[in-house]
């Protein structure tokens, strides 16, 4: 075969694997939304003392050479949350769930507009932290999201 011919070839082969599963930027797709119902506060004491976030509204999960990122997007009830955090709190049955934990403000805030009260958590995974894993869940009060290998 001449090289224009092995050229096409290749290229053609490179172009049909961006949408399989060797494509590491298909590992994770769009993420899906599920409202759950808001329940009282168990009486067990907490580990953490922070809350959980009102509402997800958004979830990435960006691979990279050493594993992925998993970012998630909250909204608090007001402004003036702060130290948010995935708190993983399941791995099981290929499955990772975290909860988004944030402290509440120390004074009375505003409510104020949507975009301004919207506060960003993330944690890095490594490919032994994803081995196995085919979903990545992240909880608040009343809502998780969840992105699919």
């Amino acid at each position: 075969m001449n090289r224009r011919a092995v050229m096409t070839m290749g290229l053609m082969l490179a172009v049909s694997a961006c949408g399989t599963r060797l494509n590491p930027f298909n590992w994770f797709g769009r993420d899906r939304e599920e409202r759950i119902a808001v329940t009282a506060p168990q009486a067990v004491e907490e580990v953490d003392p922070r809350r959980l976030v009102t509402e997800v509204t958004r979830l990435n999960v960006d691979p990279h050479p050493g594993g992925a990122i998993v970012r998630a997007i909250g909204l608090p009830p007001r402004q003036g949350f702060w130290d948010a955090e995935l708190v993983e709190v399941e791995r099981a049955d290929g499955r990772l769930v975290f909860e988004f934990r944030v402290f509440p403000p120390p004074t009375a805030t505003r409510q104020s507009t949507t975009r301004s009260r919207e506060i960003l958590a993330g944690t890095e995974l490594s490919r032994q932290d994803l081995a196995g894993i085919r979903t990545i869940t992240v909880q608040a009060q009343s809502n998780r999201r969840s992105v699919s290998r």
